[in-house]
């Protein structure tokens, strides 16, 4: 009897923290530009940058490492208010940089207990196609995955229509062409 208890048990905690607890999320953007590789490359690979396509509302400021364009290893620290009320540091890494084609940056300190986020730039007819995979996982358990689609969610899609928009006003668009702005669990 006692077994069966502990078996039943150990499927419980298995299923608890599966299901609950390691909720993973990942977000793809996609938009349509009607400029070169190099263009989209020199402009993506500046931190500077960032700042121009993040909506104010998000109090967004680098605060060091901006001071040369991407490279593996580079430290960034921002200083960012996600929603009225709060606001963080966040830190990334950049750790893997393909020169002209794609670069990740990765939390290293931050609102997020996982954020992986992949930068593609690949040259298509007209332009070029700018992709973003983000993968990324929330603090505090069950009570993270509560605010994901209330606070977390929301603020995401909302930050990549802004950048969408801004990058739209920057550089045009392709004619006949939409990106694309998914958010789904894996």
């Amino acid at each position: 009897m006692f077994n069966l208890l502990y078996f039943l048990l150990n499927i419980f905690v298995v299923i608890f923290v599966k299901i609950l607890l390691m909720k993973l999320y990942q977000l793809h953007a996609t938009q349509n530009l009607p400029i070169s590789q190099k263009t989209a490359w020199e402009f993506f690979s500046n931190p500077t940058n960032l700042k121009n396509i993040t909506p104010e509302s998000m109090g967004f400021n680098i605060l060091s490492g901006d001071d040369r364009v991407i490279f593996p290893g580079q430290i960034i620290t921002y200083k960012v208010s996600p929603f009225p009320g709060y606001t963080t540091k966040w830190v990334t890494e950049i750790t893997h940089v393909q020169e002209g084609t794609y670069f990740v940056d990765e939390q290293r300190f931050g609102p997020y207990t996982l954020w992986h986020h992949k930068h593609f730039i690949t040259n298509i007819a007209g332009g070029v196609i700018i992709e973003d995979i983000i993968d990324y996982k929330l603090p505090l358990g069950i009570l993270g995955q509560i605010m994901h689609p209330i606070i977390v969610k929301k603020q995401l899609l909302k930050i990549f229509n802004y950048r969408e928009n801004k990058l739209s006003e920057l550089f045009g668009s392709i004619p006949d062409t939409v990106g694309n702005l998914t958010l789904k669990t894996i």
